[in-house]
């Protein structure tokens, strides 16, 4: 079983929990949003503009995942998730140069040449990789 038909199947257990969870409350009582298991949100009420705002596009917030706007599960607030994705990549830019850097210094003669690219030490047009 592939990691998405898991994930396909675990969303439609807690799609179908979070209605038995709400079909076995009076009718008096059912609210149509809550938590299943006490950990997956769940929401089926109509949505507002601000609540959905908020949910996916809140630059101010520092959390990544926020209450579903109608449905199971988590949105994602995309200002945060831009934001993450700039500092991974800029700690991914930061310690590849670093490690560049030290190749470099350890194997001076690297930096300079490459194997097969014509031109030996002296310029001669011999590789001189292979002397």
């Amino acid at each position: 079983m592939g990691l998405i038909r898991t994930i396909r199947t675990l969303a439609w257990v807690a799609l179908i929990a979070a209605i038995y969870q709400e079909l076995k409350k009076p009718p008096a009582e059912r609210t149509w949003h809550g938590k299943v298991g006490g950990m997956i949100p769940y929401d089926f009420r109509i949505p507002t503009v601000e609540k959905v705002r908020s949910a996916y596009w809140d630059p101010t917030s520092d959390r990544l995942f926020s209450d579903h706007v109608i449905g199971v599960g988590w949105a994602v607030n995309i200002p945060v998730l831009i934001r993450k994705l700039n500092e991974a990549s800029r700690q991914y830019a930061d310690a590849t140069a670093s490690v560049r850097e030290g190749i470099a210094q350890r194997f001076p003669q690297a930096s300079g040449r490459r194997p097969g690219n014509g031109e030996a030490a002296d310029g001669q047009g011999t590789s001189s990789w292979r002397q």
